[in-house]
């Protein structure tokens, strides 16, 4: 007989660093493209999977002189390769008991909407009334909340109580019907001490607005993260704000990048890494900051004997290295500190459910 229990134990022995399982009856409410149901009409359980970054994966975006790293060991090749191996691995095992199981991690490139939540126009169309658009794109991170794994951060990134917010995360839909975890309660690990708001190099995370939802039977807060400031800032590019107030994100992808940010060193963008992976900015806030903060006040199981931060946090001279760089000095305008994000004109729907 297939038990929780059972599961629990493959998933470890297949490469999870921490797992829990939800009841699909949590999933109630899901908007129509990111709802497990619609994959799986008979789905009992969602079992979802922590895959750690690890801390030494930070460490060289961290001093400024290693950046490829986290990109491609703690970011895309967990994405596309050590993450699909471990959730195909228990796929199979639960298969093997008699039950259906679908391997789920990122398949971002099929999906029918866009990273948060927004149908792709032209795209695809649904079979049948009632049905969703092909691909349904669930939400991981939600997915991990629903399972008991963790709690969403008001950064939007998953915190977990081993590793803080550091790990990707998997899942296995099935309709094998397993004993649940427990949904954490908000505010076990997230203090909003707003190290992220502080740190984001974007000022992608609003201190104040926010997205509500209500999920496992709590009222869920996170905060509504500017995704196209998030984007533009994690591949290294400077954001500037027009005289009248709005951002002018940068276009900075002809050969020579002009505009780069004062947390980026680099003239030309990166190559990608396993189709993503040019993280750039090392996640500045919401993962190192939130670290920093929260291994302080001794939040998180996996400890260390030393503290990540060593040495004062960097920043790259742009304004001076303009002078002397290959990069026309016409072209290549002091970069600043970035602005405070600008505030939004008009409210959103109370429930977002953002793609991983």
């Amino acid at each position: 007989m297939l038990t929780a229990q059972k599961v629990k134990e493959m998933a470890l022995e297949f490469g999870a660093d921490a797992v829990a399982i939800g009841n699909i009856e949590r999933w109630e409410g899901a908007p129509i493209q990111q709802d497990p149901r619609q994959i799986m009409p008979e789905a009992k359980s969602v079992i979802a999977m922590a895959f750690r970054v690890m801390r030494g994966s930070l460490r060289g975006v961290e001093e400024g002189t290693f950046f490829s790293n986290y990109s491609a060991m703690g970011y895309g090749g967990i994405t596309y390769l050590y993450m699909p191996m471990t959730v195909i691995n228990l796929a199979k095992r639960i298969e093997d008991e008699g039950h259906e199981a679908i391997p789920y991690g990122h398949q971002s490139d099929w999906r029918a909407i866009d990273n948060v939540g927004r149908d792709r126009k032209n795209f695809s169309v649904p079979v049948a009334p009632g049905r969703a658009i092909p691909d349904v794109a669930v939400h991981l991170r939600i997915a991990a909340y629903l399972a008991g794994l963790g709690e969403i951060g008001w950064s939007k990134m998953l915190l977990t109580k081993q590793f803080g917010p550091r790990q990707r995360v998997g899942i296995v839909i099935t309709d094998a019907e397993l004993e649940p975890d427990p949904v954490m309660k908000p505010g076990t690990l997230c203090n909003r001490c707003m190290a992220c708001v502080a740190q984001c190099p974007a000022g992608a995370i609003p201190k104040v607005k926010s997205v509500k939802a209500k999920l496992g039977g709590y009222d869920v807060e996170w905060a509504d993260v500017d995704m196209d400031r998030c984007n533009t800032c994690f591949v290294g590019a400077e954001i500037k704000t027009a005289d009248n107030g709005m951002p002018d994100y940068v276009e900075p992808w002809n050969g020579i990048r002009k505009k780069p940010g004062w947390w980026s060193p680099f003239f030309k963008k990166p190559r990608n890494l396993y189709n993503t992976g040019q993280a750039v900015c090392g996640a500045r806030g919401c993962t190192r900051a939130c670290m920093i903060a929260m291994e302080a006040r001794g939040a998180v199981d996996n400890k260390f004997e030393k503290p990540f931060r060593r040495r004062p946090a960097w920043k790259v001279d742009w304004e001076h290295i303009a002078k002397d760089s290959p990069v026309n000095p016409t072209d290549s305008a002091p970069v600043p500190a970035p602005a405070a994000a600008p505030a939004a004109p008009a409210a959103k729907p109370p429930v977002k459910f953002e793609a991983d």
